[in-house]
C-alpha cells in the first residue's frame, strides 16, 4: 500500500532517523520516477534491490529510465514491475495500472467508437417519422376499406309468421308429454339369414360321397383333443426346430443344465420366463434343475406337462416324445381305415 503523505507531527521530523514518506506511484510524473524517488528515499542501490527481487539491474535500470525496449515481454515485464513495488513498500497494483497506461499493449488494436453521431440522428429523424407515419396510414386505410367492402346491407326476413312448432317446450305431432317404452327387438328383416350350403359341394372337393364325409366327420369328433402347441415367448437355445422332438420352457426366471454323460457341460443358463431350450435327439445328457415345476414340457410341439423330478434322463423325454408320435400315428391309421370301411358299407347297403 502507498505510505500516508499527510500532515506529520514535529516530533516525529525532529528525531534523527526521521525520512521523508515515499510519495504514491500515482503523485510521480511517470512510473520510473516515481520507482526511483522511492527507491532513493530506502536509501538502496539497484544492486540492493537485485539481491532482494532476483530481477536483474539492468531491466531495474530500464524501469527508472521508462526504457521499455530492452525490457522482456509483457507478461515479465509486469512480474518485474509488481516485484520492485512490492520491496519497495508501494502499492503493487496501482503500479502495474500506472505501467500498463504508460506504455500500453501493441497487440490490441484500437477499437472504432460505437454508436450513432446525434447530427446524423437529428439529420435522419424526420424522413424515418414521415415513413413510419406514411406505413401506417396505408394498414389503416387497407384494414378500413376490407371491411367496408365485406358489409352487406341488410334483408328483411321472408319468414311471414313463425310456426307452432318453434315455440319453446313444442314438440311437433303431440300435445302433451312423450312417455319413453322399454327397447324393442330388432326388426325381422335384419337378423343373420342362414348359411346356404351348396349341395354337393363338399363332396366334390374332398372326394368322398355324402356317406363317407359323415363317417369321417363321426371319427374326427371322436379323436383326442390336440394339447397347448408350443409358443416361444422369448430366446430358443440349443437344437434346431427339425431336429427336436423334446423342449423346455422356463415358466419363471430359473437355471437350467444340462450334462452329459461324462460329465460334460451340454447347455448351462439361467433363462427368463417364456425362454427355452430345445433338446437334441439321440444325446444320452441329464437335466439339472433346481425347481422341476418352473419348466412345462413339450413332446412334438404340444404341452406334456411340466417337469416332474430334478434329474432327468434326456433320453425318457425323447422315448415319450416317439411313442406319443408313434401313437398319434397309428391312431391316425385305424381312424381313418374304420371311417373308410364304415363309408364303403354304408355305399353297399345302399
Amino acid at each position: 500500500m502507498a505510505l500516508d503523505t499527510g500532515n506529520v507531527p514535529d516530533e516525529f521530523r525532529a528525531h534523527p532517523d526521521w525520512r521523508e514518506p515515499v510519495p504514491p506511484i500515482t503523485d510521480a510524473p511517470t512510473l520510473g520516477d516515481g520507482l526511483r524517488a522511492a527507491r532513493k528515499a530506502s536509501g538502496r542501490s539497484l544492486e540492493d534491490m537485485s539481491a532482494v527481487t532476483r530481477v536483474h539491474v539492468r531491466y531495474l535500470r530500464a524501469l527508472e529510465q521508462n526504457d521499455t525496449s530492452i525490457l522482456p515481454s509483457r507478461v515479465f515485464s509486469i512480474g518485474y514491475v509488481r516485484a520492485y513495488a512490492g520491496a519497495l513498500g508501494l502499492d503493487e497494483q496501482l503500479a502495474v495500472e500506472r505501467f500498463k497506461r504508460d506504455v500500453p499493449d501493441p497487440s490490441v488494436p484500437l477499437q472504432a467508437p460505437v454508436g450513432v453521431a446525434f447530427e446524423e440522428v437529428r439529420r435522419y429523424s424526420p424522413r424515418i417519422i414521415g415513413v413510419l407515419v406514411l406505413v401506417g396510414l396505408a394498414v389503416l386505410g387497407w384494414n378500413v376499406f376490407q371491411r367496408v367492402s365485406l358489409m352487406t346491407p341488410a334483408k328483411p326476413s321472408d319468414l311471414v309468421a313463425v310456426p307452432e312448432s318453434w315455440s319453446v317446450g313444442a314438440v311437433p305431432g303431440t300435445d302433451g308429454a312423450v312417455v319413453l317404452d322399454v327397447p324393442r327387438a330388432a326388426p325381422p328383416d335384419q337378423t343373420i339369414p342362414t348359411l346356404y350350403v351348396t349341395p354337393g359341394l363338399e363332396a366334390e372337393l374332398t372326394g368322398l360321397n355324402a356317406a363317407e364325409g359323415e363317417a369321417a366327420a363321426a371319427a374326427a369328433a371322436e379323436a383326442v383333443p390336440v394339447q397347448k402347441a408350443f409358443n416361444p415367448r422369448g430366446a430358443v437355445y440349443g437344437a434346431a426346430a427339425t431336429a427336436s422332438n423334446v423342449v423346455l420352457q422356463a415358466r419363471k426366471a430359473t437355471i437350467l443344465v444340462v450334462r452329459m454323460s461324462d460329465g460334460r457341460v451340454l447347455f448351462a443358463r439361467q433363462l427368463a420366463a417364456g425362454e427355452a431350450w430345445r433338446a437334441p435327439i439321440g444325446v444320452q445328457a441329464i437335466i439339472d434343475v433346481a425347481d422341476p415345476a418352473a419348466f412345462d414340457v413339450y413332446l412334438n410341439g404340444e404341452h406334456g406337462g411340466r417337469l416332474e423330478q430334478a434329474l432327468t434322463p434326456l433320453s425318457q423325454l425323447n422315448r415319450r416324445a416317439e411313442a406319443l408320435a408313434r401313437q398319434a400315428s397309428e391312431e391316425i391309421a385305424r381312424r381313418t381305415r374304420a371311417a373308410v370301411a364304415s363309408a364303403q358299407g354304408l355305399a353297399t347297403g345302399g
